[in-house]
């Protein structure tokens, strides 16, 4: 256990190290709204990025200038901005459009309608200046229109970043900006007439445009076959065992009618007396269905687990409840789980909000305590895991019935690694199969929304989960950085295998003997300060210090890391020993796991 606590050690060590030579880290002012920008954290290479041209106009103010930026008025033909694009085509169809603009024909104003641009409410946050991709789109739809572009048109989005002065804009935004052009201009050619713009003194950016929709198609993603070969496997599976279920059940109730027919009949003549009767044809029943049992063997057995009558019958049953259980368990889930779905609703929202100053008025308010403490929400998690993990052990061990024999030094290594690699094979067959569904049918859905959505996604899985999912197989994502997670809330099942591993490891030596028993404890014990020491050393290495609006501060080095998540998961481990070792009354229990974990938590937070 001392080497466990070393590897945490040196692992915090590492982390700080690569954080202090790698990462600049920056500290924004929450009344700039900065933070709030979206997509500021995707990495684009030098090559992709074009700055716009300095230009003063002692006539126009900055505001003015702002206001105007990308107005394809101003886009007048005869400037640089058309004759420096790139293609023949592109060149031909903007001026037509321009001209047509500047004359008012209704297709350009339509196109121009159509495009974003500066709405308002840019200084309380407002980053998105998108226009319409449908509206552009049935531009070209002659049933819906007297008049159509002799040309056919594209919508393009474009990721603009900007810095107009240290006053208005302290940190850098990133403008999320739609255009209804040509078809003809092509990404680049767009990239061109908007850089094309002048500054007026800031700083402005082009980072990347991209049609939308893209070029991604579901037919040709050779996943999208892989995951739907497998969820056409699983339904065929289910609706075999389903039918399978099905038939069995009948036969089961057709053969409990034909003994009750048997057995009236024998008390109409008096053969036998209708107990004896009916117990003499149940048994042979019981021996019958025993013997069809025998015969059908595992692979029958197989085939019923995967049965949606059998499954929905367990899942959904609400009788024959276990003494041992613990029902508490599920009203902590259900509030743990209200209380994620209430933050990431409210953080999403605001992530794409035009009104994004209304989060630094609700900051304000008491009850926005439930969104910025929701990290406690994936403790309580963490804490119900170790508890049951450990719980359940303890449980089903104390029924193996062991030989009085006392073992070798030999035989109790055998037994323990045994045992180990049991639990370990089982954590891996029940998750491993599911998690790679999952990572696969994200990744399609990320590829797909990038491609059809005018909204960037915060993460980049389209780009980072073709080049590192297996870190995710093998449950060691949480220790490489953010921006190359596949799946970035996948960190939680991570921590949560790493944490079973080694419970996993001191419950093989604690159930050995109360010898055992206490190293394990004492194990617990070394882990929690530990993990305590490491999260101190690293806050203070950043000059951490809990902000309400910036819940994800050091993401990197502290939020999904295990020596900071581990806390909780132990004092589940801990309080399952004390429920195992004595007898307390339980409200004297629950009253010392919510202080202690307590404890944990503000450490953790």
């Amino acid at each position: 256990m001392l080497l466990v606590s070393l590897l945490v050690v040196w692992s915090c060590k590492r982390t700080v190290a690569e954080g202090s030579a790698d990462q600049v880290l920056h500290t924004y002012n929450s009344s700039d709204l900065s933070y709030l920008s979206n997509g500021i954290q995707f990495p684009v290479s030098d090559a992709e990025v074009v700055s716009l041209l300095e230009h003063a106009n002692d006539n126009v103010t900055q505001q003015q200038w702002f206001a105007g930026l990308y107005d394809h008025h101003k886009w007048k033909v005869g400037l640089d901005r058309v004759d420096e694009v790139d293609g023949v085509g592109c060149n031909r169809d903007m001026r037509t459009y321009l001209e047509e603009l500047r004359n008012g024909t209704m297709w350009a104003v339509k196109m121009f309608d159509a495009s974003g641009r500066y709405p308002g409410q840019f200084y309380f946050g407002n980053d998105y200046w998108l226009g319409s991709k449908t509206l552009c789109g049935e531009l070209t739809n002659p049933a819906t229109n007297s008049e159509v572009p002799p040309f056919p048109v594209q919508f393009y989005v474009a990721k603009i970043r900007i810095n107009i002065n240290e006053v208005a804009t302290p940190v850098t935004r990133q403008l999320n900006l739609g255009e209804c052009l040509p078809r003809s201009c092509g990404v680049n050619g767009v990239k061109k007439l908007l850089a094309s713009d002048r500054s007026h003194g800031a700083a402005v950016t082009i980072v990347g445009v991209r049609k939308v929709p893209g070029e991604y198609s579901l037919l040709e993603d050779f996943k999208v076959h892989l995951v739907g070969g497998a969820t056409l496997t699983a339904i065929i599976i289910v609706a075999v065992s389903t039918l399978v279920d099905v038939v069995r059940l009948k036969r089961k109730k057709r053969k409990i009618k034909d003994a009750e027919t048997e057995s009236n009949n024998n008390c109409r003549q008096g053969n036998i007396n209708v107990n004896g009767s009916t117990d003499i044809i149940l048994n042979s029943q019981r021996k019958g269905e025993q013997k069809q049992q025998h015969l059908s063997g595992i692979p029958f057995r197989i085939l019923l687990a995967f049965s949606a009558i059998g499954n929905s019958k367990k899942i959904l049953a609400l009788e024959n409840v276990s003494l041992d259980a613990i029902k508490c368990i599920h009203g902590l889930r259900f509030i743990s789980i209200a209380w994620i779905i209430l933050v990431h609703t409210y953080l999403e929202i605001f992530a794409i909000a035009d009104n994004k100053s209304m989060r630094l008025i609700t900051e304000r308010e008491f009850a926005y305590q439930t969104i910025a403490n929701a990290s406690f929400s994936v403790d309580t998690f963490f804490f119900i895991s170790g508890l049951l993990v450990t719980l359940t052990y303890f449980r089903t061990d104390s029924k193996i019935v062991r030989p009085k024999k006392e073992e070798t030094t030999c035989q109790s290594l055998q037994s323990s690694t045994s045992s180990f690699l049991i639990l370990l094979t089982y954590r891996i067959f029940r998750l491993t199969p599911a998690y790679l569904f999952v990572l696969g049918l994200n990744e399609i859905i990320m590829r797909y929304l990038h491609s059809e959505s005018v909204f960037s996604p915060a993460i980049i899985d389209h780009l980072s989960c073709t080049s590192y999912w297996w870190r995710n197989i093998l449950y060691i994502n949480n220790f490489y950085p953010q921006k190359e997670f596949c799946m970035l809330w996948s960190w939680y099942i991570a921590n949560d295998t790493q944490f079973y591993i080694i419970t996993s490891f001191l419950l093989v030596i604690a159930v050995r003997g109360p010898s055992h028993l206490k190293f394990a404890s004492i194990a617990c014990g070394t882990l929690m300060l530990t993990s305590w020491i490491t999260t101190f050393v690293i806050a203070m290495k950043y000059d951490y210090v809990i902000r309400v609006e910036e819940p994800f501060a050091l993401f990197d080095q502290l939020y999904d890391k295990p020596w900071l998540r581990i806390g909780p998961y132990l004092v589940g481990n801990v309080y399952s020993i004390i429920l195992k070792t004595f007898k307390i009354v339980p409200l004297f229990i629950w009253s010392s796991v919510f202080s202690l974990s307590k404890v944990s938590f503000h450490h953790c937070n």
